[in-house]
C-alpha cells in the first residue's frame, strides 16, 4: 500500500460523519459551485465519502501561470473598532467571497473579512486583544491563535465553536514576547478544509526590546503566508483529502509565485508556512537570508542560512539586504519545487536599519521534572492517524500537567514503513528543542518555537514550562489533514494540590 492510497484510505476511515457534514455546509456556503466539495458528500447513509471512485468527478487543475507576472500583495493590517485603555477590539467577520487567486479565474473562497490571507493583526506586548468572530458561513467555525499564550477557554479548542450566525469574543492578553503568530480555524475535522480554503492570517506582537534593535521596521516588514493550492480550469479550489499530498500552485500571500518590488535596502520577511502538507525548502538564488527569529520570537542572535525548512505551521523571520543588487536585479526565494517569490530591485535608498550582533537573550533553562514519551503513528488496524496508538478524544484527557511546573516531551515519529512526515504541535506554551536524535539544534531552531519537524523514524525532545493558566489544550500534527483525522490529543494544566 503506497503512500497515496495510504491517506485515502485514512480519511475514508475517519472522515465520518462530521467530515461529510462539513463538506456538505462549505459546499453550501459557496452556493453549491464547489464540485470537490459536493463530491465528498456524495456518500451512503453512513457518511462514507467516495473521494476515491472511479466514477467520481474530477475537476482538471488550472495550468501554470508564468513566474513573476503578478504582483505579490501585503495583507492589510486590521484597525480597531474601539481603543480603550489597555486594550483594543477587533472585529472579523468570517464570510464565503470570490477572489481572484490565478489571473482572470474568479475563485470561491472563505476568508476572515472575506480575504483568502485575512488582515493582520499588530498588537503590543501588554496591551490586551478582544477579538469579536462573527460566522457568516453557514457550517460552524473557531478561530485558535497559533502560538499565543491565552486562557483555555478563548484558545479555539477543537470543540469550541461559533455556530452559523453567532458572535463569538476571544479575549489574548499579550503577556508573551515580541514574536510573529498567525490565527486560522481549528474546528475538528473541518479545520483543513477551512485553513485550505482561506481561513488564515497574521497576528503579529510587538515589544519595547524588539523596537530598540533597530531591524527593518513599517513598510519594510512585511508577512508573507506561504502555501500551495490545487485550483481548477473553472477557479475552484480543489479540497480532495486522497490526493495524497502537494498541489501544484505555489502561492505567496495568495498569489502565484509573484513578484515585490523592493528597494537597495534591508527587508524583515516574515515567512509563514500555510500548507496542508507541503515542506518549503527555501533558498536565495543570490544574496544571503540572515535568520533573526523562529515561531515564538527572536533568536539570540542572527544566523546565516543557505537553506529554510518550513513545515506546516512554522515560522521565520529572515532579513535580506538589497543593497548590493543595482536596479534591474531580481532575486528569487526559491524552493526545491521551483520559485516563490520574485524580489525585483528598483533603485537605491536610504536604510537607518540594522540588524545588531544580539538579539533577545534566551533565559535559562529550568529543571524538568516530568518526562513524556508521544508517538505519532498511522495504525493500518484502525485505518487512522493516532498519538500513542488513540485516536482524538475531546473526553479524554491524555496527559495532566501541574501549573508552574517543567517538562521534557520526546516525541517519536513512527511511520516509517510509509515514510510520512508529521510534525509536532503545543497549544499554550512556547518550548525549546533540546535535541533531534541525540543531536542539539541548529542555532535557527535554538529559539522559542510551538511546531516542529518530526520526520519518519526520529525522536525530538522538547521542554516546556506550564505556567500561568489552568484549563484544557491540544497538542497535535499540524500537518491539519492528519489532524483532523485523529492525530491529536489533549492535555489538562491543573493547580498543584496540597
Amino acid at each position: 500500500m503506497d503512500r497515496r492510497r495510504m491517506l485515502t484510505l485514512g480519511g475514508l476511515a475517519a472522515g465520518g460523519v462530521a467530515v461529510l457534514s462539513s463538506a456538505v455546509s462549505v459546499n453550501a456556503a459557496f452556493g453549491g459551485k464547489d464540485r470537490t466539495a459536493a463530491r465528498h458528500a456524495q456518500g451512503d447513509a453512513h457518511g462514507e465519502p467516495h473521494g476515491d471512485r472511479a466514477d467520481a468527478p474530477k475537476v482538471a487543475a488550472a495550468p501554470p501561470v508564468a513566474p513573476f507576472s503578478v504582483a505579490m500583495p501585503v495583507p492589510p493590517v486590521l484597525r480597531p473598532t474601539h481603543v480603550g485603555a489597555t486594550s483594543d477590539l477587533y472585529q472579523l467577520p468570517v464570510r464565503a467571497a470570490t477572489v481572484e487567486i490565478l489571473p482572470g479565474l474568479a475563485t470561491p473562497i472563505v476568508g476572515y473579512h472575506g480575504q483568502f490571507v485575512g488582515p493582520t493583526i499588530r498588537a503590543r506586548k501588554g496591551r490586551a486583544v478582544a477579538l469579536q468572530v462573527t460566522n457568516q458561513l453557514t457550517n460552524p467555525t473557531n478561530v485558535h491563535l497559533h502560538g499565543g499564550f491565552t486562557p483555555a477557554v478563548h484558545d479555539g479548542h477543537p470543540m469550541d465553536f461559533i455556530a452559523p450566525g453567532a458572535t463569538r469574543s476571544y479575549a489574548y492578553p499579550n503577556l508573551q514576547h515580541a514574536a510573529t503568530l498567525w490565527y486560522h480555524d481549528h474546528s475538528h475535522h473541518a479545520e483543513a478544509e477551512h485553513i485550505y480554503r482561506g481561513l488564515h492570517g497574521f497576528y503579529l506582537i510587538e515589544d519595547d526590546a524588539e523596537k530598540a534593535l533597530g531591524l527593518p521596521s513599517g513598510q519594510y516588514d512585511i508577512p508573507i503566508l506561504l502555501r500551495d493550492a490545487l485550483i481548477g480550469v473553472d477557479g475552484s479550489l480543489v479540497f480532495d483529502p486522497a490526493d495524497g499530498g502537494n498541489r501544484p500552485h505555489i502561492l505567496a500571500n495568495g498569489k502565484p509565485q509573484p513578484y515585490l518590488r523592493v528597494t537597495a535596502r534591508r527587508y524583515r520577511f516574515r515567512l509563514l508556512n500555510g500548507s496542508l502538507h507541503r515542506i518549503f525548502r527555501l533558498r536565495l538564488d543570490r544574496g544571503q537570508l540572515i535568520q533573526i527569529g523562529s515561531d515564538g520570537g527572536l533568536l539570540p542572535a542572527p544566523v546565516a542560512v543557505s537553506e529554510i525548512k518550513l513545515t506546516p505551521g512554522e515560522r521565520v523571520e529572515v532579513v535580506v539586504d538589497f543593497a548590493g543588487q543595482p536596479a534591474g536585479t531580481r532575486v528569487v526565494l526559491e524552493d526545491t519545487s521551483g520559485p516563490v517569490v520574485g524580489f525585483d530591485v528598483t533603485g537605491p535608498a536610504t536604510d537607518p536599519s540594522r540588524v545588531p550582533d544580539r538579539l533577545i537573550p534566551l533565559p535559562a533553562l529550568p529543571a524538568a521534572t516530568v518526562t513524556r514519551d508521544i508517538a505519532l503513528s498511522f495504525d493500518p488496524s484502525k485505518l487512522a492517524f493516532t498519538v500513542n496508538g488513540k485516536t482524538y478524544d475531546a473526553t479524554r484527557v491524555d496527559a495532566q500537567v501541574v501549573n508552574g511546573t517543567t517538562e521534557i516531551w520526546r516525541v517519536t515519529n513512527r511511520d516509517t514503513a510509509f515514510g510520512i512526515d508529521h510534525n509536532f504541535h503545543l497549544h499554550l506554551v512556547q518550548f525549546r528543542l533540546l535535541d533531534r536524535d541525540g543531536v542539539p539544534p541548529a542555532p535557527g531552531e535554538a529559539g522559542w518555537k510551538d511546531t516542529v519537524h518530526v520526520p519518519p523514524g526520529s525522536t525530538v525532545r522538547v521542554q516546556a514550562t506550564f505556567s500561568g493558566f489552568t484549563g484544557k489544550y491540544a497538542f497535535h500534527c499540524h500537518f491539519p489533514e492528519h489532524s483532523s483525522l485523529g492525530m491529536m490529543a489533549q492535555f489538562e494544566v491543573v493547580n498543584r494540590t496540597a
